[in-house]
């Protein structure tokens, strides 16, 4: 644009005037080239302006030099206009002179000034180039990054071209003709002034409207007109919310609620569900303990699984509340998500904000119906679902097990013997011994189902005489059975009264003899029997039937008459056998 517009009567004046003036002001023409100097627009010829500078030779400068802005140029003969004059004649006797360079120089200092008092500068983008983007400043030429053209990434820059705007000086080099910008950083200190008055008015608990600028996995960031506030999740509904593109879109306009501020920091938490009724006022009254409900399945865990009972109320039906029998599987094997099921509540914490959900409650309770239907001492059957190292675990009606423990498996096999006898997948009857509701758990017994052997041992007194027999010889004594089927031991030192007799080797597997019970020992389930016993108390009884202290009778006769009576009384007893 022309500093000076000159008037239809205006005299325009003569060379030697010009010549006069110009040194007076710069002196001789010598000093003019590389130098900005005034002149006079005499035309526009062939789109290239005619200038006087008020030397012996004219200039002409492309018309395109006075376009400012892509505006078309407005430039009259008379217009006074400052140029740079790079020679006072060239080979056509014309002046060597531009007005860009002119418009430059004068640009660069102004900028300089700016740039040292660290002040914004007006230009225009003017045209796009590799990394960026080139920018007017008045007459200088500088580079805008493509990275500092806006706060975020601008896909079309089109609308921001050719329109004066304020920009930032980040680096100038008047020796290689180099300047940056920014337009980031000027918006970024508008934003940053907005943004401290905007956090100023902010109040806790005031209600007002934003735009949704961004979405996460935890929230969405509203724009609040200038400063961004965090709406997390968890705060824009009562009722469970996996992903906030399920309450939100970018670009929507929302009314949201201040829950917090920090003005030091500048972060600001804001909240959709509260300016809606809390769903867990009076919850306790909606949902009493014992009440049955149907509730969808919205999450599971490792631990249980949620059970929306109504938009923002929620319940947790733990692992160990889900089944009567399958007690270590997943949730997630025995409900799905989004799937309708009865539940009974166990328990309400309005202060916790927590329902402890039952479904099994909702379900016949097998263990109940066991003990109902199968009293102590009755015959139940079963597979051996599992083989432990104390006992066998019987499947029963109702999916449950029983427990058949080692000791209840045999009356005279050890325990380990007798789990030897079972394998898993074997059928098997058993007795009903215990059921216990509360700790789940039924007792079985294998052994019970035949008569204890033992039973007959309480029946001997101590003293009784019992026939039996040697099933095995051992050092320190005979393993025997008497003719009940009982079984019992006679130590080495009671085989015999006489200590030579008091040999084991002396007998045989399926030798007989008599002996005396000594005890009759229920835990280890064996009579202590003795033949020294017997023979002392034989010894006795002949000296009470066949001789007495003042007779004269030696024992020998004694015992003789007694060996002789019981012999005879045992041949009495083959004949009759024999007869028989």
């Amino acid at each position: 644009m022309s500093d000076v517009n000159a008037g239809a009567g205006t005299q325009l004046p003569s060379q030697d005037d010009f010549a006069a003036l110009l040194d007076e002001t710069y002196g001789s023409e010598d000093n003019l080239e590389g130098s900005v100097i005034k002149g006079t627009v005499l035309g526009v010829e062939n789109d290239h302006v005619i200038v006087d500078i008020g030397l012996k030779t004219e200039g002409r400068i492309p018309l395109r030099e006075f376009q400012n802005g892509g505006r078309p140029p407005e430039i009259h003969a008379g217009d006074s206009v400052e140029v740079y004059l790079e020679r006072i004649e060239n080979g056509q006797h014309e002046a060597v002179i531009s007005r860009d360079k002119a418009r430059r120089e004068e640009a660069w200092a102004k900028l300089a000034k700016s740039f040292d008092a660290n002040e914004r500068v007006e230009g225009m983008i003017i045209g796009r180039v590799k990394g960026g983007f080139t920018v007017d400043l008045s007459g200088a030429v500088a580079f805008l990054p493509g990275s500092q053209v806006d706060i975020r990434p601008i896909r079309d820059v089109t609308p921001l071209m050719n329109t004066p705007q304020p920009f930032q000086i980040l680096k100038m080099d008047r020796r290689r003709g180099n300047i940056v910008v920014s337009r980031r950083a000027v918006l970024e200190e508008t934003r940053a002034e907005a943004r401290q008055e905007l956090i100023q008015r902010l109040e806790e608990g005031m209600i007002t409207d934003g735009v949704v600028k961004n979405i996460t996995d935890y929230g969405a960031f509203v724009d609040l007109g200038g400063i961004d506030g965090l709406l997390h999740v968890t705060d824009m509904s009562w009722r469970r919310v996996n992903h906030p593109t399920e309450v939100l879109n970018i670009g929507e306009t929302i009314k949201v609620q201040v829950i917090k501020v920090n003005k030091e920091t500048q972060r600001i938490s804001l909240g959709m569900k509260q300016l809606q009724e809390d769903p867990w006022d009076g919850v306790a009254l909606k949902y009493p303990v014992g009440a049955k409900l149907t509730g969808r399945v919205t999450n599971i865990t490792d631990y249980g699984a949620f059970v929306e009972l109504e938009a923002g109320v929620e319940g947790l039906i733990h692992v160990s509340e889900m089944s009567w029998t399958k007690k270590n599987v997943h949730p997630g094997k025995i409900v799905s998500t989004s799937q309708e099921v009865t539940v009974q509540v166990l328990e309400v914490d309005p202060e916790k904000r927590r329902i402890s959900l039952g479904l099994k409650q909702t379900m016949d309770n097998p263990w109940d119906n066991f003990a109902e239907t199968h009293p102590v001492g009755s015959t139940v059957e079963g597979e051996v679902k599992n083989k432990t190292e104390f006992g066998l675990f019987v499947g029963l009606d109702g999916e449950i097990d029983g427990m058949v423990h080692m000791s209840d498996l045999s009356w005279d096999a050890s325990a380990e013997q007798a789990m030897n006898d079972y394998n898993k997948g074997d059928h098997v009857r058993a007795v009903v011994l215990d059921v216990d509701t509360e700790k789940e758990r039924i007792s079985l017994g294998i052994k019970q189902l035949e008569n204890d052997p033992f039973a007959g041992a309480k029946s001997l007194k101590r003293g009784a005489t019992v026939t039996c027999s040697v099933t095995r010889v051992l050092d320190a004594g005979l393993e025997v059975e008497t003719s009940e089927g009982l079984s019992g031991f006679i130590r080495k030192g009671d085989l015999s009264r006489d200590r030579s007799e008091q040999r084991p080797d002396r007998y045989a597997v399926g030798d007989k003899l008599d002996a005396n019970v000594i005890n009759v020992d229920s835990k280890t389930r064996r009579v202590n029997l003795s033949v020294k016993a017997l023979e002392v108390a034989e010894e006795k009884e002949a000296v009470a039937n066949y001789g007495s202290s003042d007779s004269g009778a030696s024992l020998g006769d004694i015992l003789g008459a007694a060996l002789k009576a019981r012999m005879e009384a045992g041949k009495d007893d083959e004949e009759e056998d024999g007869d028989k």
